[in-house]
């Protein structure tokens, strides 16, 4: 017996696929797919969310002094002439950063193999891509989904019948997080 499904592809072809809806999943909390696959999504979406809500907090907050380049007031660079050579002015400036402890940074890069990049488009300027803006999913895991569940053990996704599919009659669910 085998540990997973095969859904009837070849192991890159399910791999993308299941990369596909996890990401869909956790960006916009449900999606509508058949039962075969929600319990395959679901598998690997519970372990992330899991993970997530257990690196939730293994963050310590570091300051630090950063140089920033000087901008004039049309927000180009300010350049000064130092030996004969235009050289660019930089202020220090303090930054207060996350610094990732060990067991959280590999919990991110262990995310960010399931991720694909999401890309969000605002409502008003739909069809440009100068208004794009990436989303940070693993960002998302550890501010916005694992606070949510940091009191609950497991089960935080659940899967409801629709009823069969209209093409072929595979049953089809809605796999949403709870």
């Amino acid at each position: 017996m085998a540990k997973y499904r095969k859904l009837g592809r070849t192991s890159s072809q399910r791999k993308a696929l299941l990369r596909n809806q996890v990401t869909n999943l956790l960006y916009h909390g449900k999606i509508v797919t058949t039962e075969q696959k929600a319990k395959e999504v679901r598998k690997i979406a519970e372990g992330l969310i899991a993970m997530a809500v257990r690196e939730k907090d293994n963050f310590e907050t570091v300051t630090v002094t950063a140089k920033v380049p000087r901008k004039n007031a049309e927000g180009k660079r300010e350049k000064e002439v130092v030996d004969g050579k235009k050289v660019t002015v930089y202020d220090e400036v303090q930054k207060e950063i996350k610094k990732d402890s060990p067991s959280r940074l590999h919990a991110r890069r262990q995310m960010l193999k399931v991720f694909y990049p999401v890309k969000e488009v605002p409502q008003k300027a739909a069809g440009r891509k100068r208004n794009t803006v990436q989303v940070d999913m693993v960002d998302k895991m550890f501010s916005e989904i694992a606070p949510k569940y940091t009191g609950r053990n497991g089960g935080y996704t659940r899967i409801v019948k629709i009823g069969p599919r209209k093409g072929d009659a595979a049953m089809e669910v809605l796999l949403e997080l709870v």
